[in-house]
């Protein structure tokens, strides 16, 4: 399996160790996709990464969830089959906030988002207690994978 990913970062990059860099973001799909993407190894998995502004966020969230705030992260699925295509769109000042709120480093943070946004992506859902307990187990084992603590504890 091959993985393009597409990093736009269309906000203003205040601090260099504010914004996840290419890399980091690229390991954290790329985690989420291992063993799960049910691919063959012969195509290509390609999903493109938006940093935006609350301003956008909150406008796509409105648009495509009827929710009036500025999301976390939001997942735009174009194809599950036979490989993964589609758009994350992570919103830096919600993502910060939180992570402060939560007594989370922000990489941590932008881990854990990028790798639920990735398993949405890839048919992940948590719109029932099931699925949501199937989910974070999930979450939970790709975030220990990459050294990171349980996000729900």
């Amino acid at each position: 399996m091959t993985l393009k990913i597409h990093v736009h970062y269309a906000i203003p990059r205040q601090s260099p160790n504010a914004l996840p860099s290419r890399r980091e973001l690229r390991t954290w799909v790329q985690a989420a996709l291992r063993d799960s993407s049910g691919s063959d190894g012969d195509g290509c998995e390609e999903i493109t990464i938006r940093l935006a502004t609350e301003e956008e966020c909150r406008e796509l969230n409105q648009r495509y969830r009827s929710k009036n705030d500025a999301s976390n992260v939001l997942a735009f699925p174009y194809a599950t089959e036979p490989y993964i295509e589609g758009d994350l769109l992570l919103c830096p000042s919600v993502v910060e906030q939180e992570a402060r709120t939560q007594a989370k480093t922000l990489s941590a943070h932008y881990a854990h988002l990028v790798v639920h946004g990735t398993l949405h992506l890839q048919g992940w859902d948590h719109q029932t207690p099931v699925d949501a307990e199937a989910m974070e187990n999930r979450e939970c084992e790709i975030l220990a994978k990459l050294g990171y603590d349980d996000p729900y504890a």
